[in-house]
């Protein structure tokens, strides 16, 4: 299993390799609610704290970061890729994710996942992809739940947050052979709000 910056492409949606570049365009999608419940969040509120948080990001060893750019007008909708990479094991995560409101409740995150998960199974042939969020963070769980993984349990303080906060953790995990059943369930949800 050999991880390389890939770019993944769906109907509306494209996954490009996150840099520096995507900075300017992600900035007006941020915003302190947007990274209420994420493990690492920027340090500061400015444009420059935004920036190097993206590129201590971009830097994290056994990750891949993406930025979510829509097609049709190549605006970034948000950020969400693969951590936790463990080639030995044949897993990964999915995490790091947000999206900016304008484009939360429409195909970003479903199509998004989808590639993700593509990518991970029918190209790198995981054996187990894994979410994990914030216990607090009932708007991220509902949405893992929408794509029909499994919840396997809470982590009790499982960490402490960039910002000192501890954090309880609910795990979700996709095994390979449950790909198929979720890959078309996903097809179909997409398939269902074409128009967005």
């Amino acid at each position: 299993m050999k991880i390389e910056p890939v770019l993944l492409e769906g109907r509306t949606l494209r996954l490009e390799p996150l840099t520096l570049d995507h900075v300017p365009g992600l900035w007006p999608h941020t915003g302190p609610e947007i990274f209420q419940w994420l493990a690492d969040v920027p340090r500061g509120d400015g444009y420059e704290a935004f920036r190097e948080w993206i590129g201590e990001m971009i830097q994290k060893p056994a990750s891949l970061p993406f930025a979510l750019i829509v097609a049709a007008t190549g605006e970034p909708a948000g950020v969400s890729g693969y951590l936790e990479i463990r080639p030995e094991h044949r897993g990964i995560e999915i995490g790091r994710t947000w999206i900016g409101k304008a484009h939360q409740r429409s195909r970003v995150n479903p199509e998004s996942k989808l590639l993700l998960f593509r990518h991970a199974f029918e190209t790198l042939g995981v054996h187990r992809v894994q979410f994990k969020t914030d216990l607090r963070n009932t708007q991220s769980q509902r949405a893992i739940e929408k794509l029909g993984v499994v919840r396997e349990g809470v982590l009790r303080k499982y960490q402490i947050r960039s910002n000192g906060e501890v954090r309880d953790t609910v795990v979700y995990s996709v095994l390979a052979e449950e790909w198929p059943e979720l890959r078309s369930r996903l097809e179909a949800r997409l398939e269902a709000r074409l128009g967005e």
